[in-house]
């Protein structure tokens, strides 16, 4: 299971914790959508996990995630992109324990709802 890129495995004194990538893109969708500003998350075709708007790359040293948004009209948007990249970051390294390389923050449209 460790070798498997559907998992990051951390070693513990006991063992080892498997989370799988499907989980962090959980995490991320969950803390990008609570920013103030974003109207929504862009279906795209993730590779492994099903969350929308969410793609991963995971290797050893840690976990890109690229989140595709929607933002509300009015808002600054490399405002809440910074704002974005730090709540997801911060979500999934408190959450797992696992570090974040890069937060890229893809903005495919404006909602004017």
């Amino acid at each position: 299971m460790g070798e498997n890129k559907e998992y990051m495995t951390h070693p513990e004194e006991l063992g080892f914790i498997h989370i799988s990538e499907e989980v962090l893109a959980s995490l991320a969708a969950g803390a990008a959508v609570d920013v103030e500003g974003i109207s929504g998350l862009m279906n795209v075709a993730a590779k492994k996990s099903g969350t929308r708007g969410v793609r991963l790359a995971v290797d050893e040293d840690g976990a890109v995630v690229d989140v595709y948004i929607l933002i509300r009209y009015g808002y600054a948007i490399p405002e809440v992109a910074g704002k974005i990249q730090g709540a997801v970051s911060n979500a999934v390294e408190s959450m797992t324990g696992f570090a974040v390389k890069a937060v890229n923050v893809h903005v495919g449209g404006v909602s004017f709802q």
